[in-house]
């Protein structure tokens, strides 16, 4: 029977804008304030509530990894902050079954004057561990983080860089149940980031409950088994982590993995009607995410009606940056004959290690080339889209670098060196 580490019943989270709560005043300021807003006959400023989590209601069990997805000011940080015991929520509860570890920002849980030393054992003491607990993770937490010479300076004279880094490791080494991250992975030098990777991997792994922050899919769907997507403060879907990256992206984009027109408004011509168009797997899947190692499918289903005339199926393909990835044409020989009347399924093989990461956005259409001109018969401007993650093996052109990679296209390319000389 599993158990729940985490439990949250219509949590919701309120704040007041523009009110006068947070105003001190004297009492000859009010009364002057209240005259003055008579003479000019004003009516005193509302206060404005604005609800950053609304009735967020969710179960997750012991050692589930979990991404929380959505857009800026969709209520995430503030989800992590109320199950961090940080923020008191206006209503609602959670349960929380275990010791939580909070990495939600740089620095967190360290005070400024003491050293770096002093401030592990201070976020021991207040996880309610013995002094001896830390002391065994000490060594490694200082190796992590790569303060060795910094560690009995205070924590106000690090860089960012180096809070950052003592922080991850203390929330990732100190024997916490939970822990909670929101955007750590964002931030840090290359090297940092893939350690960091790495060590959240085998978190995840080790039984180990963790909730994720991130505005990056490649990393939620590479970490999280489960994904929340969040909107407006509220839960809009809860599921396996590729199915809400997809509504996710899907909704950012307008599409979606899988289209289909079967009735008479379907894209085309008195010839050829395109029917649906989906992104497959190497199993013929539909598939919203795609290991950038794996090949990947753009099926095309179209109905030939009519008068037959000759034509092919050719798709454009575009990043979520709006460039031109590369176009590609059905080159078999069968299109150039006027084909029968039926349905049609055709696929075009995108080869692994191609694409970069990210969201790729499809176009197809269905064209007759005759000489000068494109006669095009049908045509749907971002039909589908998909994601490309990496799963961070090392066995990709990726290889170890961290960093964010230029350009649509990352191909795994054949080097050949040769030596010569002494």
């Amino acid at each position: 029977m599993s158990v729940a580490a985490l439990t949250a019943e219509g949590l919701s989270k309120s704040y007041r804008i523009g009110g006068s709560a947070d105003r001190y005043d004297t009492l000859r300021e009010a009364l002057s304030r209240g005259v003055r807003r008579r003479g000019r006959g004003a009516p005193a400023p509302a206060d404005r509530t604005v609800w950053a989590l609304r009735d967020v209601s969710f179960e997750i069990q012991i050692g589930e990894a979990v991404g929380l997805i959505g857009r800026n000011g969709a209520g995430k940080t503030t989800l992590l902050r109320v199950l961090s015991r940080i923020t008191e929520p206006t209503a609602g509860c959670a349960h929380v079954a275990g010791r939580v570890g909070s990495l939600l920002e740089v620095g967190t849980g360290f005070h400024p004057e003491l050293t770096g030393r002093e401030n592990v054992f201070l976020n021991g003491a207040i996880l309610g561990m013995r002094k001896r607990d830390v002391e065994r993770n000490l060594d490694p937490i200082v190796e992590f983080a790569g303060v060795e010479r910094f560690l009995d300076t205070p924590v106000k004279r690090y860089s960012s860089g180096m809070q950052v880094r003592l922080a991850f490791a203390v929330a990732a080494h100190l024997e916490t149940e939970i822990l909670l991250v929101d955007e750590i992975l964002a931030v840090g030098d290359a090297e940092f980031q893939r350690r960091c990777l790495g060590k959240m991997e085998g978190l995840a792994d080790s039984g180990r409950t963790v909730i994720l922050v991130s505005h990056n899919m490649a990393n939620i769907t590479r970490l999280c088994s489960r994904a929340i997507l969040l909107r407006d403060g509220a839960i809009v879907e809860d599921g396996a982590a590729g199915d809400v990256v997809a509504r996710y992206l899907g909704g950012e984009h307008g599409t979606a993995a899988f289209r289909t027109w079967p009735g008479d408004d379907a894209p085309g011509d008195e010839h050829v009607r395109l029917r649906s168009v989906r992104v497959v797997d190497e199993t013929g899947t539909a598939a919203p995410v795609i290991d950038v190692r794996h090949s990947v499918g753009i099926e095309l289903v179209f109905e030939v009606i009519g008068e037959p005339r000759p034509f092919v199926p050719w798709i454009a393909i575009f990043n979520d940056q709006g460039a031109h990835v590369f176009s590609a044409m059905d080159v078999d020989p069968r299109w150039q004959h006027t084909p029968v009347r039926g349905t049609y399924t055709t696929t075009a093989w995108v080869p692994g290690n191609l694409l970069n990461e990210g969201i790729m956005i499809v176009s197809p259409s269905l064209n007759t080339f005759v000489p000068g001109k494109a006669i095009r018969h049908a045509h749907v401007d971002e039909a589908v889209s998909f994601h490309v993650v990496d799963p961070g093996q090392g066995d990709t052109a990726r290889g170890d670098y961290a960093q964010a990679w230029p350009g649509p296209v990352r191909p795994l390319l054949q080097w050949t060196t040769e030596r010569s000389g002494g």
